[in-house]
């Protein structure tokens, strides 16, 4: 069978306010059936509503905490990259152990994560990012960025809405009409999209930039008011119709193009990436500055560094009157949604990886390559090198 005698561990996920859970039952029974045995900590999946009782009721080993799932498992299976635990006093890296396997969303491009991403290498895990799932017609079940991204969306503007202190729709009282709230989408991508389509069910004015022609169509589609970048399609378009990093005067460009909207708009869902790179700073401190007192900035982007200047990781912070979101995890507010999604994404992905009860670290696959991260003791995935270096001259 496809997973032969492996062994795959669920630990329970230890970052702030993350509620989802890599496999739920029903993708463990999956598993189960390919030869794999899984081990999954007590309490696992309790905050996406998944009892103990349903992953031991599918074949499921539960074990009483993740020292175990570190210890005996051949392949780790997280939904966000490995975090220090308090409750030990230790890294989650630092629990495993040389030669296992791990696949989680790593975000190795992202800055805050390279210091963990170096601390792999060294202990020689193999292991894989599902970020770097890339978006072509064979990987589409496994494409757990995209299904994120889609919550990521959805919840931005719920929690955007949440924090602001007026009526999204247009609103009329006795006394007279509340204006509808503006929204701003940077980045029309698979999140902007669903986070347009959140705002305009909500009632708000919304407006939506982006630099690839195909996404500003699909903007238009959902009825918001199009920004121009004025950057070329031959900068702005790469490989796959993915968006590219944009050479610095290109940049000032796009930022002076949406500096008045911007300036107008109470609610901005930013969520601008560059596929395994790091994401583009577009929102500077001084444009902050110029926003309007009580508007608010959801970065979707922070994973991969965030599209704002003064974006804070894991943080929701208040600079020049404007509240700036930067929850990590966004989906995971949504846990019972987007554990489906994802489970189902990492089973499809592990049983592409896996063959004859092996790993396939193969750097050459279409798909396997540029998932993986570290390997034989190496940083091997090229947006973080590339992250790291620009980081070491900043610093130079």
């Amino acid at each position: 069978m496809r997973f032969g005698s492996l062994i795959l561990g669920v630990p329970r996920e230890i970052m702030e306010h993350e509620y989802r859970v890599s496999a739920i039952p029903e993708t463990v029974k999956a598993f189960i059936a390919e030869g794999a045995h899984v081990l999954v900590e007590s309490g696992a999946g309790t905050a996406s509503h998944h009892a103990d009782e349903a992953y031991r009721d599918v074949g499921a080993e539960l074990v009483a905490d993740s020292d175990t799932i570190f210890e005996r498992s051949d392949i780790i299976l997280k939904v966000k990259e490995p975090q220090f635990d308090s409750g030990r006093n230790r890294d989650e890296v630092e629990m495993m152990r040389r030669g296992q396997t791990l696949v989680a969303f790593l975000h190795p491009a992202s800055p805050a994560n390279h210091q963990m991403v170096r601390k792999l290498a060294v202990r020689g895990i193999v292991s894989f990012t599902l970020d770097g799932v890339p978006r072509i017609t064979n990987a589409q079940p496994m494409d757990a960025l995209t299904s994120m991204s889609t919550v990521a969306g959805y919840k931005s503007v719920i929690m955007a809405a949440d924090r602001l202190g007026c009526f999204m729709p247009l609103t009329n009282t006795a006394v007279g009409m509340l204006s509808p709230a503006q929204v701003f989408i940077v980045g029309a991508g698979v999140a902007g999209l669903q986070a347009l389509a959140t705002a305009k069910r909500l009632g708000s004015s919304n407006y939506a930039t982006d630099i690839r022609p195909e996404a500003v169509e699909q903007a238009k589609s959902l009825r918001a008011q199009i920004v121009d970048p004025g950057v070329p399609p031959e900068i702005a378009v790469g490989a796959g119709g993915y968006a590219k990093g944009l050479p610095r005067e290109w940049l000032v460009r796009e930022q002076e193009a949406i500096r008045d909207v911007l300036r107008q708009s109470d609610i901005v869902i930013l969520s601008a990436l560059v596929p395994g790179h790091i994401a583009p700073v577009i929102v500077s401190e001084d444009m902050v500055r110029d926003m309007k007192n009580g508007s608010v900035i959801v970065d979707i982007a922070i994973d991969q560094g965030g599209n704002c200047a003064l974006t804070e990781p894991g943080r929701t912070v208040l600079n020049h009157g404007v509240t700036i979101i930067g929850v990590k995890n966004i989906p995971g507010y949504v846990p019972q949604s987007a554990s489906w999604l994802f489970a189902h994404n990492l089973f499809h992905f592990v049983s592409y990886l896996v063959e004859d009860g092996k790993v396939r670290a193969d750097r050459g696959d279409e798909i396997i390559g540029p998932t993986l991260v570290t390997l034989n003791g190496e940083v091997v995935h090229d947006g973080a090198l590339e992250a790291m270096a620009q980081c070491s001259e900043k610093k130079e």
